[in-house]
């Protein structure tokens, strides 16, 4: 299959048995289990509207596309044909959560005279895109994404930090981090932009989280209130037209201009999922698949790929201590990180920033205190790998001859940082990124990134996207700053979209009186266990220890559990789990399971069911808050329990807190 792999003509192909002639203004499409509905209607325009149980969740929502030309897809709709058709098959998933997949869905196609839209159900959400058939390419002035929910609920907002009321093109220039607002609809603040995804809260436990997949040439979607009432509004940032380079150390492309639409479009386009996901339960978005299933489909062979952990030197600002050299970015520090991976099997380390000529945004201009040939050939004799942080700008002027040269070299991947935006320009960037890396054989991991958008699935390579207001800011972070609540509400937020880079283990740890920024030796909120818990709570095929090698050192039991526990998985199960309060979940990898939990900044006691481990005498090694960890958030207990026969085990998580456990038969 192509890139292009659901075009009017391809839907046509594979279902024209169920075509029929259309007449009609309304159409249905129900999920699988006959729970979720999609009701479609073309009378006045071309609207939608979602219902769980018979129950409105989504009221009639008009969609469209405006080009250029005046052309108005959705608008003064003929149906000239309709299509349907159900799909029930498990897919491989090499790197992910799980390894196996169920892609089941029903599916109707509406057909119009140059484009088509294809509406999905499935019973985790629906999603609906335009198709394009047209003779010539064009260009995509506007469009309408409307999502009038059925009452004013509240929702978890993740508004861009960018906001000037005076400058609203400002917003289109951001990192895609930032704290939840748990607001109602109605009081979203007037122009201020929100960037995908967003949950919200409906009626009887059901929460909806907004999204989009399969993005691959096209502007990301924002969401903005222009109406101070329960109706959300798409918005995509116009075309760049000129673009300079500037920003963090001459890295980044500032846009000076735009064009006056928003994409260029080929005659057969095919545009991105807008992706409704509906959970009956809290717990269940923390196990959803649909952005993955609605990504395209990966061609050739990935089985090179490797996921695994990654010792990283930033977070910890390249401090070791206890060693007979001058840390810093230079070779000697790099030699102990490689060392310090290789004995304790931890698969990659890091260069970040500043092994490179600063300000030239040139990647072979290596600054004089690093030999990366020698460092290459070094990691490779202990059977370690080297990633290359790597700005947007340097890395984009010739990424074909970076990845070849670096390839050849025996570099293993890039951390590609500072895009800090999603037109269709930079969209088209991660696509042409991701498509060198893979033919060099060589990871990617997008910082200063937008959310995952299935490109996982199109190419398993694409490891990770941060995304994530992570414990990176935990650096300058002021005092009062919350990130213990952003850790149990992310999960059921960002995470539904896919893996995060929110670059976890801290072993430095402070309780929420004792937290201050230290940018230099950095501190995390909340526990030690919470640290460890992360590992399985959070998804990420490639997931760095971002302490110092030298405080790892000194933490001997954490070190090992979170050194040896695997990055992706062959099961996964959500436990339990309320939005903004904690969370639960358990992951397989071959004969070995690992549960993970979470709290806010409440002392929690819960019992988690693990009845699916199956009959059969297992044990636990646990890591649990300590009776002290209140106190001193360090505190913690290791102890090896039997699985009681029924299965259920109850755990005490201190304020902050966190508790794990690596189990076997």
């Amino acid at each position: 299959m192509t890139l292009k792999h659901l075009l009017c003509t391809a839907a046509l192909a594979l279902v024209l048995p169920a075509m029929v002639f259309a007449a009609k203004k309304d159409y249905q499409l129900t999920s699988p289990d006959g729970k979720l509905a999609v009701s479609v209607n073309t009378e006045k325009g071309l609207t939608y509207s979602v219902s769980l149980n018979g129950k409105t969740l989504i009221e009639p929502s008009p969609i469209s596309m405006k080009l250029s030309d005046g052309t108005v897809f959705g608008q003064d709709v003929k149906v000239k044909k309709t299509a349907k058709r159900s799909v029930d098959e498990n897919l491989a998933a090499p790197v992910y959560k799980k390894s196996s997949v169920r892609d089941h869905f029903n599916e109707l196609t509406l057909i119009f005279k140059e484009y088509c839209v294809i509406f999905r159900a499935y019973d985790e959400g629906v999603a609906y895109r335009f198709a394009a058939n047209r003779k010539k390419d064009f260009t995509v002035e506007s469009e309408q994404a409307t999502f009038r929910f059925s009452d004013d609920w509240s929702g978890y907002i993740p508004y861009v930090r960018s906001f000037d009321p005076k400058n609203p093109e400002k917003q289109f220039f951001n990192s895609f981090e930032n704290y939840y607002s748990h607001i109602k609809l109605s009081q979203w603040e007037k122009g201020h932009l929100a960037f995908l995804p967003i949950t919200v809260e409906a009626a009887g436990g059901v929460k909806i989280c907004i999204t989009e997949s399969d993005l691959l040439n096209y502007p990301g979607m924002y969401l903005n209130n222009p109406t101070e009432s329960s109706t959300l509004e798409g918005v995509f940032a116009p075309y760049p037209k000129d673009v300079k380079q500037g920003g963090h150390n001459m890295l980044q492309g500032l846009v000076q201009t735009r064009e006056k639409y928003i994409a260029k479009a080929a005659k057969d386009e095919t545009f991105p999922w807008r992706v409704i996901i509906v959970s009956k339960s809290d717990k269940e978005l923390l196990n959803n698949d649909l952005v993955w299933k609605l990504g395209t489909p990966s061609q050739g062979d990935f089985s090179w790929v490797k996921p695994g952990k990654v010792a990283w030197d930033w977070w910890n600002s390249w401090n070791l201590y206890g060693v007979d050299f001058k840390a810093g970015i230079n070779n000697d520090t790099y030699k102990y990180y490689i060392d310090f991976a290789a004995q304790n099997r931890i698969e990659y380390v890091i260069l970040d920033e500043g092994w490179a000529v600063n300000k030239q945004a040139d990647l072979m201009q290596i600054i004089p205190e690093i030999d990366l040939p020698m460092l290459t050939k070094y990691a490779e004799s202990k059977g370690v790998g080297l990633i290359l942080w790597a700005g947007y700008w340097a890395f984009n002027r010739d990424i074909e001859g970076i990845c070849k040269h670096y390839a050849k070299m025996g570099i293993k991947g890039f951390k590609v940082d500072f895009m800090d935006r999603d037109d269709q320009d930079i969209v088209a960037f991660y696509r042409k990124a991701s498509e060198a890396a893979a033919k060099y054989h060589l990871l990617l991991d997008f910082h200063g990134a937008f959310k995952p958008i299935g490109l996982q699935r199109t190419f398993p390579n694409v490891l990770n996207h941060e995304g994530v207001n992570g414990l990176e800011q935990l650096k300058w972070a002021p005092v009062g700053t919350d990130q213990v609540t952003y850790d149990v509400t992310v999960p059921f937020v960002r995470m539904v979209a896919g893996p995060l880079d929110y670059t976890q283990g801290a072993m430095r740890n402070a309780n929420k009186k004792n937290y201050h920024p230290v940018h230099s030796e950095p501190i995390s909120q909340g526990t030690r266990c919470r640290q460890l818990a992360e590992y399985v709570i959070f998804e990420s095929p490639l997931n760095m220890l971002c302490d110092s090698p030298s405080n790892y050192l000194r933490e001997k039991e954490c070190l090992d559990f979170i050194a040896h526990i695997p990055t992706t998985w062959d099961e996964t199960v959500a436990l339990d789990g309320k939005i903004g309060a904690y969370a639960a979940i358990a992951r397989r990898s071959g004969n070995t399971w690992y549960v993970g939990a979470l709290t806010g900044w409440d002392a929690r006691d819960l019992t988690l069911d693990l009845g699916f481990l199956g009959k059969g005498n297992w044990k636990m090694e646990v890591f649990q808050d300590g009776v002290n960890a209140h106190r001193a958030a360090r505190d913690y207990k290791k102890c090896v329990l039997d699985v009681p026969a029924d299965g259920k085990v109850t755990i005490h998580m201190a304020p902050g807190g966190g508790w794990t456990a690596k189990i076997t038969k």
